[in-house]
C-alpha cells in the first residue's frame, strides 16, 4: 500500500538516504542532489553536486555529512547545507558505490575492480584492486570493523579495516591483523605483540593506558606492563566511541553509555531523555576526571552535565544552554571539580567558555575567540589551543577571563597555521605537543613552551615564589600575564602586585595598594572580587559582614545609583550620604534630577557635608574596630 510520494520528476532516482533525524531525505536526479523535507511547505534545497549522473549517495547520523558518487568518476563529501568539503580526483572508471562506517571516521568507495577505504575528511587511507567487476553496493558491519561488496561478477566480497594507528608519547600501536595489535616503544624499540581472542572494534591510547574493546570483552593495558591486561566482558561487543581520562575511561555502545576504572570496576552510566548512544562520538562526549558531558542531539543548543563517579545530573540537574548550535565540546582536565570548566565552539565557530558547577544563579558564558575550527585541552594543564582562521592560538591560562579580561590577549601565543592547508584538525595535545592532522592526512607535530605548564603547576602548589622566580628566568610578557590573573583568581594580591608591574599596568597596581590598606578582611575580600567583575557578589560579602555603609559606597563609586539609594532605604541608614553623593554628581555635569525615587526623598532634606563626613569617620573607625578585636590578640603579658 503506498502511503505517501515525497518527490516525483521527470528522472530516474539511483539513489536515496535518510536525513540523520530521519526528517529529511536526500535523493539523486541526474546531477543534481535534492535534499527534500517530510514537512510540508519547507524548503527543498537542491545543487548540482557533479558532472555525470549520480550513482549512489550516503548521509552519515554522527557526523551530519553527506557523500556521493557519479559517472563523472569522482567521490564528493558535502555538509547538510549542501557545502563542497571534499572532492577527489577523476577515477578511470565511474564511481559506483559509497558508503559511510557507523561511526563516520570511515567511508568506503566502491568501482571497477576498485575498493578504496577513506576519512571522513576525504583523504584516501588504501587502495585494494579486487577482480570483481564494478562494486554496485558496500555495508559495513554495524561495529565499523568489515564491509561487504556486491560485485559486478555476482561475488561479494569481504573487507577488514586494518593498520589503524593509536600513538601516546613514547608508544605507537597498530592493528597489524583482526585480532593482534603490535606495540612499539619508540625509545628503545622494544617491541610487544598483543594477542586477542576475538577481533578487536575500538582501541584508545591515552593516559598511559591502552583500552581495547572485541567483540565480547574490554581489555586495559597500562603502558608499563604489557604482557597482564585487566579483561571484563562487555554487555554488547558493538562499542562505538572509547574516551579515557586520568582516572577511568567511558565506553560507548548501542545499550548505554558506561564508566569504567582502569582496574575494571564499573563506576556509573549516565542517562538523559531521548539518549542515541549511536550518534554520540568525540566531538560531542566529552570526559574528564570528575564529569561527563554530552551534548543533546534533539536541542543542540544543550549540553548534559553528568558527575563521573555516581552518573546523576551535575550540580542543581541544570543543564547547560547556549544561545545557538553548538558543535563541539571539550571538559578541562586538571584542577578542583568546583573550577571545571567546559570550551565549545557553536555553529557561528566561535569559542566560548564557562563553568560546569551549575547552583543556583546562571554561569556566564564567555566568548573566547571567533573563527575557531577545532579545539583541545592540553592532558597535564589546563592549557587550551585552537585553530582560528589562519592562526593557531593557545589560551595559556583561559580562566583570564573571569579575572581581567583585559589582559587575556597578553596569556595568548599565536602563530600563523597558513601550512596546514584548508580544514586541517586538532588530533591531540599530550605535554607540550599538539598534534595536527591536514586535510591531505599527513600530521603535523607542533611544540609550545614548557613554561606556562611549569607555572601552573607551582601555582596549583601554591609556590608563589618560585613562579615569580620562574617568569623572571624566562622575561615573557606571556608569563606575566597569566601569573597576574593566577594570582588574582587565588586572591594572592602580593604576587598580583609583581605581575601587574612587570607588564605595564601601573593603574591594577595602585588600585592593589589601595585594597592592601583597607582596615577588614571582608572589605579586602570585597574589592578582590570586584577587581575581577563581580560586582553582586562584593556587595553580598560586605552586607553578610553587616558593613551595609561600604555595599552602599562601592554602588556610589560604581554610579549604581538606584541600587546604591535601595540599599540605603532598605537598611534604614544613610540615604543622606546617597542623595550628598548624588547631588555633587549632577553638579559636576550640570544636570537637573529626574529620577524620580531621588526626589522623593531629597524633598525637605538639607544636606550637611559635615554631618556626613563625620558619619563616613565613624563608619571606617567601627569598622577598624570591629577587624582588630576579632584578630587574636600577639602580646599577651600578666597583671600584677
Amino acid at each position: 500500500m503506498l502511503r505517501s510520494t515525497l518527490a516525483q520528476q521527470g528522472t530516474p532516482v539511483y539513489s536515496v538516504a535518510w536525513g540523520p533525524d530521519s526528517e529529511k531525505v536526500l535523493y539523486t536526479a541526474g546531477k543534481q542532489l535534492i535534499i527534500k523535507p517530510l514537512q510540508p511547505n519547507a524548503k527543498v534545497l537542491q545543487w548540482k553536486a557533479h558532472d555525470g549522473i549520480i550513482l549512489k549517495v550516503d548521509w552519515n547520523s554522527v557526523n551530519d555529512l553527506i557523500l556521493s558518487a557519479g559517472e563523472d568518476c569522482k567521490y564528493k563529501v558535502w555538509d547538510s547545507y549542501g557545502r563542497p568539503l571534499y572532492s577527489s580526483q577523476p577515477h578511470e572508471h565511474p564511481i559506483t558505490s559509497v558508503a559511510w562506517a557507523p561511526d563516520g571516521e570511515l567511508f568506503a568507495v566502491g568501482s571497477f575492480h576498485t575498493l578504496r577505504l577513506c576519512d571522513k575528511t576525504g583523504w584516501s587511507y588504501a587502495l585494494e584492486k579486487p577482480n570483481t567487476g564494478s562494486i554496485f553496493n558496500i555495508t559495513w558491519s554495524i561495529d565499523g570493523t568489515q564491509i561487504a561488496g556486491a560485485c559486478g561478477n555476482g561475488h561479494v566480497v569481504f573487507a577488514h579495516v586494518v593498520e589503524q594507528r593509536w600513538e601516546w608519547k613514547d608508544f605507537q600501536v597498530t592493528l597489524t591483523k583482526r585480532r593482534t595489535m603490535q606495540v612499539r616503544n619508540v625509545l628503545n624499540d622494544a617491541v610487544d605483540l598483543l594477542e586477542f581472542r576475538d577481533r578487536v572494534i575500538k582501541a584508545s591510547l591515552n593516559y598511559a593506558h591502552l583500552v581495547v574493546s572485541t567483540s565480547l570483552q574490554c581489555y586495559v593495558f597500562s603502558t608499563k606492563n604489557w604482557n597482564t591486561p585487566l579483561i571484563f566482558d562487555l554487555k554488547e561487543g558493538t562499542v562505538s566511541l572509547i574516551l579515557q581520562a586520568e582516572r577511568h575511561f567511558l565506553l560507548v555502545d548501542g545499550g548505554g553509555i558506561y564508566l569504567y576504572s582502569y582496574d575494571g570496576r564499573f563506576l556509573s552510566s549516565p542517562k538523559f531523555p531521548g539518549m542515541r548512544t549511536d550518534i554520540l562520538n568525540a566531538q560531542t562526549v566529552s570526559l574528564s576526571n570528575d564529569t561527563i558531558a554530552i551534548k543533546d542531539k534533539a536541542d543542540e543548543k544543550i549540553i548534559f552535565l553528568f558527575e563521573a563517579s555516581t552518573g546523576k545530573p551535575l550540580g542543581d540537574g541544570k543543564l547547560l544552554s547556549h544561545k545557538n548550535e553548538i558543535l563541539e565540546i571539550a571538559l578541562d582536565q586538571k584542577g578542583l571539580t568546583n573550577d571545571r570548566k567546559i570550551a565549545f565552539i557553536d555553529k557561528n565557530r566561535d569559542l566560548c567558555i564557562t563553568s560546569v558547577k551549575r547552583f543556583g544563579k546562571e554561569e556566564q558564558i564567555i566568548k573566547l575567540g571567533t573563527m575557531v575550527h577545532t579545539l583541545a585541552w592540553s592532558d597535564t594543564c589546563n592549557i587550551l589551543c585552537g585553530l582560528q582562521d589562519t592562526r593557531f592560538t593557545v589560551w595559556y591560562y583561559p580562566n583570564t577571563v573571569y579575572v581581567d579580561r583585559d589582559i587575556l590577549p597578553k596569556t595568548l601565543y599565536e602563530r600563523d597555521a597558513s601550512e596546514f592547508s584548508k580544514n586541517p584538525h586538532i588530533v591531540s595535545f599530550v605535554g607540550n605537543q599538539v598534534t595536527i592532522r591536514r586535510a591531505d592526512g599527513s600530521l603535523i607535530h607542533i611544540s609550545i613552551s614548557p613554561y606556562p605548564a611549569i607555572l601552573h603547576e607551582y601555582v596549583s602548589s601554591s609556590k608563589w615564589e618560585d613562579a615569580v622566580r620562574l617568569c623572571r628566568f624566562v622575561k615573557e610578557q606571556t608569563m606575566w600575564a597569566c601569573l597576574a590573573a593566577m594570582a588574582v583568581a587565588n586572591r594572592d594580591m602580593t604576587t598580583a602586585e609583581i605581575a601587574y608591574a612587570a607588564i605595564g599596568e601601573i593603574d591594577k597596581v595602585q588600585y592593589i595598594n589601595s585594597i592592601k590598606n583597607l582596615p577588614s578582611k571582608e572589605s579586602k575580600m570585597a574589592h578582590i572580587l570586584m577587581f575581577s567583575g563581580n560586582i553582586q557578589e562584593a556587595e553580598m560579602v560586605l552586607l553578610q559582614a553587616g558593613l551595609v555603609y561600604q555595599a552602599i559606597q562601592i554602588n556610589i563609586n560604581l554610579y549604581n545609583w538606584e541600587r546604591a539609594l535601595e540599599l540605603a532605604v532598605k537598611y534604614k541608614t544613610h540615604v543622606d550620604t546617597v542623595l550628598a553623593y548624588r547631588q555633587k554628581f549632577l553638579e559636576t555635569f550640570g544636570k537637573q534630577e529626574t529620577n524620580k525615587r531621588y526626589l522623593q526623598y531629597a524633598e525637605g532634606l538639607e544636606i550637611d557635608w559635615e554631618k556626613i563626613k563625620a558619619k563616613i569617620e565613624m563608619e571606617i573607625t567601627k569598622e577598624r574596630e570591629r577587624s582588630s578585636s576579632s584578630q587574636p590578640s600577639k602580646n599577651i603579658g600578666l597583671m600584677h
